[in-house]
Order: structure tokens, then C-alpha cells, then sequence
């Protein structure tokens, strides 16, 4: 999948005029790139669309038009846009509570290690996490971690004529796995795929 560049971005006042019509069409995009795992752990499939709304929504927050400071930006969020063999996601535990979840990711260390994707009649793929940096500590894990999960091409090319894509967790205070995921999904993550 390409990777974003300065000219593919709106300006700031483009996308002020831009950004309600654009916001809309991302959110409606996304809900078919995102698996519940369990009651609290979620996993939001990145791609060019996502990572462009992403950068769009930072150069407006932080107005920032310069040529030098949005390349930054674009450094930041590319890394997050698929190679064509792999899927990349934002993975999330999700818990209301504070401290609930407070206690829950003292438990969960490690966990961003133990989640994986089968395509139907291959070996589980486990997730390569947070690339750019660490972001556990001894104590607790975060509740925000960067996957990757690399395709061999066998198992691409089975995704993109169909075949099932099961989820799971598998970690000693989180077990949870989805079987199979839904057909919007897949069809959506295939995609992303070449």
C-alpha cells in the first residue's frame, strides 16, 4: 500500500471545509476494520485512509502547515500503513472503569505479545508490537500498543479469495478468541493485501 506524501494531504483550510464530509466517510470505513477480542480488547486495522485522517486531524490540532512539521507527522504515521503482506492495527484494551483498569493491565503485562491471527489452514501468526518503542513497563502494560502481524504469501493469497481469518488473545489473565471473523472484515483486510 503507498505511503502517504505532502501532496496527498489537504491544506488546512481544504480540509476545514473538507473535514466533516471526510470524518464521515473515515468512521464509516473504520467500522468495518476493527475486532472485538473479549470484552475489553479491541483491535483497529490501520491503512492509508485511517493514517491520512490521522495526520489530517494532527496538523489541524496542532496547526502546524509547515512543510518540515508535517513531514514529521507523515514520518510518524506511515510506518502504521501496511506493506502489502502484513496487517498493522491499534490495539486497545478498553476497560471504563479507571481503576478496574488500572489493576487489569498490572495483570495483562506482556499481553501485546500474545495476540494472534490464523488464516483457516495455517499456522498462527503472532503479533510483532510496538516497533517504535517500548510501551510496558515493569508494572503494568499500556492500554494502547502498535501490531504488526506478517502474512507469508501463501496465506495472502488464501485471505483474498475468501478463506476464514480467525483472532485471538492468548494470555494467562485475557483468553479470547473470535472464530471466524466477520466476512466485512475480512473482505475489508484483504484489502490491504497484494
Amino acid at each position: 500500500m503507498e505511503k502517504l506524501k505532502y501532496e496527498d494531504l489537504y491544506s488546512l483550510e481544504e480540509y476545514d471545509r473538507r473535514r466533516s464530509e471526510f470524518r464521515a466517510q473515515v468512521m464509516a470505513h473504520k467500522r468495518a476494520r476493527q475486532v472485538q477480542i473479549g470484552p475489553h480488547a479491541r483491535l483497529y486495522f490501520e491503512d492509508r485512509l485511517t493514517m491520512q485522517y490521522q495526520v489530517q486531524e494532527m496538523l489541524r490540532a496542532e496547526r502546524i502547515f509547515e512543510r518540515a512539521g508535517v513531514k514529521e507527522e507523515l514520518d510518524t504515521y506511515n510506518p502504521l500503513i501496511p506493506d502489502g503482506n502484513n496487517w498493522k492495527a491499534t490495539f486497545m484494551i478498553e476497560y471504563d472503569n479507571v481503576p478496574e483498569r488500572q489493576a487489569n493491565l498490572a495483570k495483562m503485562l506482556g499481553i501485546e505479545n500474545c495476540v494472534w491471527v490464523t488464516v483457516e489452514g495455517f499456522p498462527r501468526i503472532w503479533a510483532v508490537a510496538d516497533e517504535d518503542l517500548d510501551r510496558s513497563t515493569e508494572e503494568k502494560t499500556s492500554a494502547v500498543h502498535f501490531l504488526r502481524f506478517e502474512l507469508t504469501q501463501p496465506m495472502v493469497d488464501a485471505v483474498k479469495v475468501g478463506t476464514s481469518v480467525h483472532m485471538g488473545i492468548e494470555h494467562d489473565a485475557y483468553d479470547y478468541k473470535i472464530n471466524p471473523i466477520g466476512d466485512d472484515v475480512r473482505n475489508s483486510l484483504a484489502q490491504d493485501l497484494t
